[in-house]
């Protein structure tokens, strides 16, 4: 997993579950650790999360209320709750409300906050975001998690490079990182595959429930060697 970006209701966090390296699960910047103080200068403009095709097995959607079984399955997750604002212990009332911050985070110009849907069943079974607070500066931010069941199935992979490729090419963002934690050697090799370089380690860089946690910084620019494969609407 790759950690997520920071969340204005919550302090940070992302990666796999702690204690097993090698399982791609989270990445460290979802859409979960605050940023600077609240400030008066107008916002963004609001985002259209758009629906797109991740390879023939899933696709990439905003956020939706029948989503809910997917937070439940999340917040029983030893270490999805400490990186991100999924609600431990479950209500349906706290998994609601994480839902409004999916679209919220649109609708401010924050970022794209997308759920991970198997496409034979449409089920969801992760998250990936592109978080936008710094593009200002001509970087933005991509963090994902998945369930335990999603692991291992190429499903990072394929949503990474998908949101990777499109941020890229049709944003035009200038550059795009992740922060991974240095255990985390399947989250690594994922991005590495894709085309990120890590360029250095970052300590102490996020709050991981009551630690400090060190994360590799992995980045990728738009000038470098294209993403392979291209985001397609889905219909």
């Amino acid at each position: 997993m790759a950690a997520p970006e920071p969340d204005p209701d919550r302090a940070p966090g992302t990666g796999s579950t702690p204690g097993t390296p090698g399982t791609p699960g989270t990445t460290a910047v979802t859409d979960d650790n605050p940023g600077s103080a609240p400030d008066t200068t107008p916002g963004p403009e609001p985002l259209t999360v758009p629906s797109m095709s991740a390879g023939p097995d899933f696709v990439l959607r905003p956020w939706e209320m029948s989503d809910l079984p997917l937070i439940r399955e999340a917040s029983l997750d030893p270490y999805i709750p400490l990186i991100t604002t999924i609600p431990a212990p479950y209500s349906e009332a706290a998994a609601e409300a994480f839902v409004r911050r999916q679209w919220e985070r649109a609708a401010t110009g924050a970022g794209y906050p997308f759920a991970i849907v198997r496409s034979r069943d449409r089920r969801p079974v992760g998250a990936i975001g592109l978080w936008l607070r710094e593009l200002p500066e001509g970087r933005a931010s991509l963090g994902y998690w998945l369930t335990d069941l999603a692991r291992g199935q190429g499903v990072a992979r394929a949503a990474l490079r998908t949101v990777t490729g499109w941020a890229l090419r049709d944003l035009g963002v200038p550059r795009l990182q992740l922060y991974i934690e240095p255990w985390n050697t399947a989250s690594a090799r994922i991005a590495e595959d894709i085309g990120f370089r890590r360029e250095g380690l970052l300590r102490g860089w996020q709050q991981v429930g009551d630690e400090r946690r060190d994360m590799a910084v992995y980045a990728l620019l738009n000038s470098d060697v294209p993403v392979d494969g291209r985001a397609v609407t889905a219909h």
